[in-house]
C-alpha cells in the first residue's frame, strides 16, 4: 500500500518526516508492552487508564521525560486529558492557544511528528518561542484516537535536544496502539456504566410523579420529557433534580 493510499485511510502507522527507517523491533519491548496491556486491563476508570497511560510512556518510550494526552473537539477546543507534570500540561497549553505545533499536526495531518531541537526548529514559529521559554529541548507527538466528537494525541517531552529517534517512534507507534485498545475499552465501560445510571435516575424521577399524582409510568415519563423540552434542559438532569429536590423543573 502506497503512503497516499495510507494517508486516505488516516495516516495511521506512518512515520515522522524525520524517520529514517532505521528502527528494530526487540524482545524486551515486546515484553513490556505486553506488561502494559495487562495493567492497562486492570485500571477501575477511563480517568485511570489515560494516568496510567502517560506515566508508562515515561519509561517505555526512550527520550520520554514528560507525557500528555491532548483532545481536540471538533469545535476547535482543546483539552488536556492526562500528564505527568505542569510541564507536559504547560505545552499542551501553549499549542491550543498559539493553535499551531507538533501535537496539532499530528491530530490533523499525519500520524507521527517529530521535533528534534527547539533551538534550530523553524515550524511553528509562534508555538516555538513559548516551548523554548519552557525548557523543552524535543517533542515527539503520537496520534492517538479518532473520534466522532474529537481527535486525540499522545505527547512526548524532553529537556534534551535530539532525545527521540527512529527506535523512539517505533516504540511510540507500538505503545500508542495498545494504550488506544485499552482506552477504547474503558470508553465503552464508562459509556455502559452511564447509560445504566441515567436509566436508573428516570426510573426513581417517574416513580416519584406517579405516587404524586396517580398516573401511569408512560404518563409519568411524558411530564419529564416536556419539562425536559420546556426548560431546553437534559432528560437526566431533569431527573437528577426531581429526585433530589422533589421539584419538577419548568412545572
Amino acid at each position: 500500500m502506497s503512503d497516499e493510499q495510507q494517508r486516505d485511510r488516516g495516516g495511521r502507522g506512518l512515520p515522522s518526516s524525520d524517520n529514517t527507517g532505521a528502527a528494530a523491533g526487540k524482545d524486551e519491548l515486546a515484553k513490556r508492552l505486553s506488561e502494559l496491556a495487562r495493567t492497562l486491563d486492570a485500571r477501575q476508570s477511563l480517568e485511570d487508564t489515560l494516568k496510567q497511560i502517560v506515566q508508562a510512556a515515561v519509561g517505555t518510550v526512550p527520550g520520554t521525560e514528560y507525557a500528555s494526552i491532548s483532545r481536540v473537539l471538533r469545535s476547535g477546543e482543546g483539552k488536556t486529558l492526562a500528564a505527568t507534570g505542569e510541564l507536559a500540561r504547560a505545552v499542551d497549553h501553549a499549542q491550543h492557544a498559539t493553535g499551531q505545533g507538533p501535537c496539532l499536526d499530528s491530530l490533523y495531518h499525519e500520524q507521527t511528528v517529530r521535533l528534534s531541537d527547539m533551538t534550530t526548529e523553524r515550524r511553528w514559529p509562534r508555538f516555538i518561542l513559548r516551548a523554548r521559554e519552557l525548557g523543552v529541548g524535543s517533542m515527539l507527538a503520537v496520534q492517538l484516537f479518532v473520534q466522532a466528537d474529537g481527535l486525540g494525541a499522545l505527547n512526548l517531552h524532553s529537556r534534551q535536544p535530539y532525545a527521540f529517534d527512529d527506535y523512539s517512534e517505533h516504540v511510540a507507534l507500538l505503545f500508542a496502539t495498545h494504550a488506544a485498545v485499552a482506552m477504547s475499552s474503558e470508553q465503552s465501560k464508562e459509556d455502559l456504566r452511564t447509560a445504566v445510571s441515567t436509566r436508573e435516575l428516570i426510573g426513581q424521577a417517574q416513580g416519584i410523579l406517579m405516587e404524586r399524582f396517580k398516573i401511569t409510568d408512560d404518563l409519568a415519563f411524558r411530564l419529564l420529557v416536556r419539562a425536559s423540552q420546556d426548560t431546553n434542559r437534559k432528560l437526566r438532569d431533569i431527573a437528577e433534580e426531581l429526585t433530589s429536590t422533589g421539584q419538577l423543573p419548568g412545572a
